[in-house]
């Protein structure tokens, strides 16, 4: 249930046939904006997610799925039931918002693709998420994070100069894609309060992490199509040039950002940059030089010190936390931003709540995710599904 306010998506209904990542992700965006999701499962095993990474050692679920999909409800469907499927359709009849991320073809072959779902149903917003579109020579490749990652090229910026590709330490095309999602989903919904009419809203893993580099790819190809040297100490961004990276310490590591050489060679006393303090060019063609002794000064300071010295400089700089640090900082825990999530059967999990605040508040849902099925009889009769 969500504490305080009505949030503005109340009364929504969403039916969310997807699985894994991308589509629950779009689809608890949504439900921590207020709308009701209906999680379409299968009746031997539900959401493949369940079992992905490790048991939470209660409900047999993994934490993943929990954190994906909490607070929504589930009705097992038996896709090759005649009467299961009469079913789904007359609760997608009734329903506001669909989310489906099936491969290519499935969707066609269940019937309840766009063109079928909009002649019963021409409100619905209709939300397909693919791998990579929904044409071209990968369609049918499997749309998986990792994959997706090596073919868009964002991998490929990461690390050092010669390290090689360089995949991201979590599934950023699957989250990148349901954020998009939802995000089409509103934009949809508004247009549907306007004209009564539904959308299809299209996107995917690869579309997704194309848009992600909007930045680096529009200096490449507005630049002669030449790929960036990465550097080769202290890598953060292939076109920015020193001292932007990280740097360890005794105790430590410390990024640093956007800085002018000649200000960080005063405060950090180091006269061996002076060759580079009057020509900002030499910050890029001698980025890897300048960066190689600018780690070795901090190397022999705690990060400490150098965030005592470089802060009061107004420098942009920061130290790099671990989790345990991040969740143990007054910053983040100022924002609240954590819940404990609990359900009948004794299962408690403990996980982060919406990014978005709502009129100042920001929403807060008590209820782990469901079992396999758990809310059939009570779908079956609301929406009379019989």
């Amino acid at each position: 249930m969500s504490v305080g306010r009505d949030l503005p998506l109340a009364g929504l209904v969403v039916v969310d046939m997807s699985q894994f990542l991308s589509g629950p992700y779009c689809t608890l965006r949504l439900m921590d904006l207020g709308a009701r999701v209906i999680k379409i499962e299968r009746p031997d095993g539900g959401d493949l997610s369940r079992g992905l990474y490790l048991s939470d050692g209660e409900s047999g679920d993994s934490t993943i799925f929990h954190a994906i999909n909490r607070s929504k409800e589930s009705l097992a469907i038996d896709l090759k039931s005649e009467r299961d499927m009469r079913a789904l359709k007359t609760l997608i009849a009734k329903a506001d918002v669909l989310v489906q991320n099936f491969r290519p073809g499935v969707i066609e072959r269940l019937g309840l693709d766009y063109q079928a779902v909009q002649a019963v149903n021409p409100r619905l917003v209709y939300c397909s998420i693919s791998g990579y579109g929904a044409e071209g020579p990968w369609v049918k490749r499997p749309g998986q994070d990792l994959l997706a990652q090596a073919r868009s090229g964002v991998m490929w910026l990461n690390g050092d100069e010669g390290q090689g590709p360089v995949p991201f330490g979590l599934a950023i095309g699957d989250m990148l894609a349901g954020a998009d999602a939802a995000q089409g989903i509103l934009a949809a919904l508004v247009r549907r309060g306007m004209t009564g009419k539904g959308s299809l809203v299209e996107t995917s893993l690869f579309e997704a992490l194309i848009d992600f580099q909007v930045e680096v790819l529009t200096v490449h190809m507005n630049s002669g199509h030449k790929l960036p040297k990465r550097s080769s100490v202290q890598g953060a961004h292939a076109y920015l040039s020193a001292p932007y990276g990280v740097y360890q310490a005794t105790d430590g590591f410390i990024a640093i950002a956007m800085t002018p050489i000649p200000k960080l060679a005063e405060l950090l006393d180091m006269p061996e940059l002076a060759p580079y303090r009057d020509d900002p060019t030499t910050w890029l063609t001698a980025r890897d030089e300048i960066k190689a002794l600018i780690a070795g000064r901090i190397a022999a300071g705690t990060v400490d010190r150098w965030l005592a010295i470089l802060e009061p400089a107004d420098i942009w700089c920061a130290r790099v936390l671990n989790w345990n640090e991040l969740l143990a900082s007054e910053a983040f825990q100022v924002l609240d931003m954590l819940q404990t999530v609990k359900r009948e059967d004794g299962v408690s999990i403990t996980t982060t709540r919406s990014p978005v605040r709502i009129n100042g508040a920001r929403a807060k849902f008590d209820r782990a995710a469901p079992r396999v099925g758990e809310h059939n009889d009570a779908i079956w009769k609301e929406f009379g599904l019989d």
